[in-house]
């Protein structure tokens, strides 16, 4: 099974940095998704999917993933930028 491996962003919601150093494993969906003749909504069968993992350091999750037979992606974030500028430049 594909898996992809990703650290967590900063959510926009959230001005600190809580839980940004934890790296996420998800499953990649198998089969594509299919009707359901009674409701119309899409689904599969696969529950994997649903599913997503924490892990404290990259190296315990690709552990895990090679303990459980999982082909990992390691996805990589884009560099943070920060912009410095002073209170009064808002004003000019």
């Amino acid at each position: 099974m594909q898996a992809r491996l990703y650290q967590r962003p900063k959510s926009s919601m959230q001005s600190g940095r809580a839980r940004t150093g934890q790296w996420l494993l998800e499953v990649e969906r198998g089969a594509a998704q299919r009707p359901d003749p009674l409701t119309g909504w899409w689904g599969s069968a696969e529950t994997d999917t649903q599913v997503q993992l924490a892990f404290p350091t990259r190296d315990a999750a690709l552990a895990y993933a090679a303990a459980n037979g999982l082909t990992v992606e390691v996805v990589a974030l884009g560099a943070r930028t920060l912009k410095l500028q002073a209170y009064a430049d808002n004003f000019r």
